[in-house]
């Protein structure tokens, strides 16, 4: 007998079982055990059966221990070294009969072993025992991986849901002050940017630029007559108006989720200064949070770019230069020059995020 499938009609979905034995009256005695409930394949030599496995994956592998040039239990082993034949259940077919050997099938990645000569009964019930176990075994695997997708998409979701509530509430603060809500917009991708270029991972980089509208969110508590006030504010109104950042805080609250503790880390910090000048708490130079610094760099340079109120946009130019100007005094020395080196890039963001229509898009 030559190594092929024995007996198999047309569209046979039978379960597969694979007989690998060096002596054909063996596989001839086999598949007469066999063919008449399973689809059978058959094959004369070791190395050759692993190639069948892989190209056509049977339900369950009958296989002979003592065979020349590759015996059994290496064939076993390599079965289960591969991840196309990992799984298949593998019963060893020996003449062996020392608790050494069977400890040697077992060892090898056997489910089983079944003493020659084969008894038909013995035979039939050990393997529709095992094509059972096997046969539950996928289906529990099924299951799991059918949940495990459902809960990852689930997952995905809700993240997707928090980091675009997150983004609305940025974007709504936003709104008191600047009726187009782009500047959280265009400030985000700005932070992103100097992020990666200080050196930030990717992924910190990016739950820094899903934080950053929220650096405001504490506006919500000051009143409109304060925050769309035309002129320069007096005493009292300065010291409502510092009050945003720790009233921002308060309403994202302590979070063991980095993304929300973020977000609370730069609306209580990016108003802070490098010189101890800032509010609320008065922190100075590395004692704020690199978070919250680099979240002022981007801030203020869009703030200065932008109309409010109480004042026109500036020039680039100007902007430009109050930056500059002001490291080592207001923001990080060693931020301040990679947010220049990055002008190219943050020019395009300014041109791309200018208009309402793209904030209605967003």
């Amino acid at each position: 007998m030559s190594e092929t499938r024995a007996n198999e009609p047309a569209g046979d979905e039978r379960p597969t079982i694979l007989v690998v034995d060096d002596t054909p009256q063996n596989l001839n005695v086999a598949s007469r055990m066999l063919r008449e409930r399973y689809r059978c394949l058959v094959s004369l030599d070791g190395a050759k059966s692993i190639e069948i496995a892989r190209a056509d994956p049977p339900d369950l592998i009958l296989l002979d221990v003592m065979m020349p040039v590759m015996n059994g239990l290496e064939v076993c082993r390599r079965l289960k070294q591969q991840p196309e034949t990992r799984g298949i259940p593998v019963i060893f077919l020996t003449a062996l009969n020392e608790i050494e050997d069977e400890a040697a099938c077992f060892d090898a990645g056997g489910v089983d072993f079944i003493s020659k000569p084969m008894n038909p009964v013995t035979l039939l019930a050990r393997v529709r025992t095992h094509l059972a176990l096997h046969a539950q075994e996928r289906h529990l695997a099924e299951l799991v991986h059918q949940r495990t997708q459902a809960l990852e998409e689930r997952t995905l979701e809700l993240e997707q849901t928090r980091l675009e509530i997150i983004r609305r509430l940025g974007r709504a603060a936003e709104y008191k002050d600047d009726d187009t809500g782009l500047h959280v917009i265009r400030m985000s991708h700005y932070t992103r940017l100097l992020a990666l270029s200080s050196g930030f991972p990717a992924d910190r980089a990016e739950v820094l630029f899903y934080a950053a509208p929220m650096h405001d969110i504490g506006k919500i508590g000051i009143p409109d007559q304060i925050l769309q006030k035309p002129g320069p504010l007096d005493e009292r109104e300065w010291t409502v108006m510092r009050q945003h950042p720790a009233i921002g805080a308060g309403i994202i609250g302590r979070h063991k989720n980095e993304l929300l503790e973020t977000a609370r880390i730069v609306a209580l910090g990016h108003h802070e200064r490098w010189d101890g000048s800032g509010y609320p708490r008065g922190k100075k130079g590395t004692d704020i949070p690199v978070e919250a610094r680099v979240i002022a760099v981007a801030d203020v340079f869009d703030a200065l770019c932008s109309a409010r109120p109480y004042k026109e946009a500036w020039p680039v130019e100007r902007a430009v230069a109050y930056v500059r100007d002001h490291a080592n005094r207001l923001f990080d020395p060693d931020l301040v020059p990679r947010f220049l080196e990055l002008m190219p890039d943050v020019l395009a963001i300014q041109k791309q995020y200018s208009t309402p229509a793209v904030a209605s898009a967003l």
